[in-house]
């Protein structure tokens, strides 16, 4: 096989949950630009629309189909949608999540004071519709024609539980924990189960942690940039190698393992 062929994935039907996003939205375009045909599910249906129809108009093949990734019976629909449009999904990348206020730590709002149904919610919306139902969904199909690849989102915070975010990093825990379980479950049956970690990454549900109101970074960004050895934040299109790798058949003996795209923080100690 030539070398570049490794990372083709032309023929391949490619389902972003969560592709509405910042960093879903550039693993969407990386899949398009290595030939996939790209399926955008979410629930904005002006950024999934404007991001399909960015990828048909570089070339490529792609749609929005809207859907809620806590619903089962709305990824269903979505599902059917895909499978007759573009065609059976083979790759899907599982990129819904996020922290939430309510569940964030703060002097005024402590560990004791987070009440059980916003924790319920956080987890649903990464390990529920994270993972669980989007590969119940999806799984099945490329189980029975055995072949398929299944990239989950993990987070830093996964491996070491981040201040203040404790809902979110026990969250993408589970994330990592399902990652391995159905990597191991599947493998035998053509479908691998991988995951990414990525280091920090300005998006929507971080931003406020990030920035002030004037744009200015906050002191938990400068925390960060000294706790990171390459000194800044990620880029969303610096995703797009690992993505299109654990996609791929370049990475076809790959299972159960998460790949750090972070900057080195993970490896920063005193």
């Amino acid at each position: 096989m030539r070398f570049a062929r490794l990372f083709d994935l032309t023929g391949e039907v490619a389902v972003v949950v969560g592709g509405t996003g910042v960093l879903g939205g550039a693993l969407a375009d990386a899949l398009a630009a290595a030939g996939a045909a790209v399926a955008i599910i979410g629930r904005n249906a002006g950024r999934g629309t404007h991001r399909a129809q960015a990828i048909k108009k570089a070339g490529g093949r792609s749609g929005f189909f809207a859907a809620d990734a806590v619903s089962r019976e709305s990824l269903a629909s979505a599902h059917r949608a895909i499978t007759s449009t573009l065609g059976f999904p083979t790759v899907l990348v599982n990129a819904a999540g996020g922290n939430d206020p309510k569940v964030t730590v703060t002097p005024d709002h402590r560990f004791e004071d987070i009440d059980l149904p916003d924790w319920a919610a956080c987890f649903d919306l990464n390990v529920v519709g994270g993972v669980l139902l989007p590969c119940q969904e999806f799984g099945p199909g490329m189980l029975q024609r055995g072949k398929g690849s299944v990239i989950n989102i993990a987070s830093v915070a996964a491996h070491i539980p981040l201040s203040r975010v404790v809902t979110y990093s026990a969250a993408k825990a589970a994330v990592l924990n399902l990652t391995m379980f159905l990597g191991r479950e599947w493998a035998g049956k053509g479908v691998r189960v991988n995951s990414i970690t990525p280091g920090f990454f300005p998006a929507e549900q971080n931003r406020k942690l990030l920035f002030n109101e004037d744009g200015s970074p906050t002191t938990r960004t400068s925390s960060i940039w000294a706790h990171t050895p390459m000194g800044r934040f990620g880029k969303p299109e610096e995703l797009a190698g690992a993505t299109v790798f654990l996609a791929s058949q370049a990475s076809s003996f790959i299972t159960a393992t998460d790949i750090r795209v972070d900057g080195g923080f993970l490896s920063q100690t005193i």
